[in-house]
């Protein structure tokens, strides 16, 4: 299986990293992204196909209709980015 996240960059406030996802980004899984979210201390967004939503909003996430097999990008700001980039980017490689 080829690995999942493509590239990961960090300064010291922002972090982003490309992950291919292995399920949709409907309801459920939508939920638990924008609950991990909103846990973070730093603002969280992800983009896909040219949308970028705040990724703390369940409605949002499913709104960018991001399918298995995709690419999105997850880009944190704040103290704790890179944290939060690969916390987040191991919950969507799992998801289902």
């Amino acid at each position: 299986m080829p690995p999942s996240s493509d590239t990961t960059t960090h300064t010291d406030d922002t972090a982003e990293a490309d992950v291919v996802l292995p399920a949709h980004l409907h309801a459920r899984p939508a939920g638990r992204l924008a609950k991990a979210a909103g846990q973070l201390s730093c603002r969280l967004e992800i983009s896909h196909e040219g949308k970028t939503v705040d990724a703390a909003g369940i409605l949002a996430v499913m709104g960018l209709g991001a399918t298995a097999g995709t690419t999105i990008t997850v880009r944190a700001h704040g103290e704790g980015a890179h944290a939060a980039v690969t916390e987040i980017c191991e919950l969507l490689r799992t998801i289902d």
